[in-house]
């Protein structure tokens, strides 16, 4: 590869990380089981600094074993529209929600998209709520053109102006 684009990214404000959290419905969970890594995408909510993540259990959930055995999980949420992008990464502990706040959930049908099922009978699938504790939390999006072309002038890495869109 003679051309290497860059675009450079740089840390979101508590607003921004919030924003974007509460625009998405979807990210990838990421656990652990001594050598061992599996990630998963889940549905999740973010509500007042919580990230709510949704599974379903057909009785024989390798996420949810892996879940078990995970002392600390990463999630991330991420999304892209045009040259812009951002992500947000999330770790800690994961806990299952008690009955009664599970429960209320479930029964909101505004607190989660539809529950995706695969070759299985949904009546035979149990959905279950969990809360990640986010111990850390750390967002970057991208600066867009205008900062890097600020930084580098209007070329790239070689010396000669590089577009995206043609690369």
């Amino acid at each position: 590869m003679e051309r290497i684009a860059y675009v450079e990214t740089i840390g979101m404000t508590e607003h921004e990380l919030e924003d974007h959290l509460r625009g998405v419905e979807t990210g990838v969970l990421a656990l652990a089981d001594g050598g061992d890594a599996y990630a998963v995408p889940v549905s999740f909510r973010y509500d007042d600094g919580r990230f709510l993540l949704r599974m379903t259990d057909d009785g024989d959930s390798e996420k949810l074993a892996f879940l078990r055995a995970t002392e600390s999980a990463t999630f991330v949420a991420f999304g892209q529209d045009g040259t812009d992008s951002w992500s947000v990464l999330a770790r800690g502990p994961i806990a299952e929600l008690g009955d009664e706040e599970a429960r209320a959930l479930r029964e909101d049908p505004e607190a989660f998209g539809a529950v995706r099922v695969f070759d299985e009978d949904p009546s035979e699938i149990d959905v279950r709520l969990f809360e990640l504790e986010a111990e850390s939390l750390t967002g970057r999006r991208t600066a867009g053109v205008d900062a890097w072309q600020s930084l580098v002038g209007t070329e790239g890495s070689t010396g000669e102006a590089t577009d995206p869109d043609t690369e």
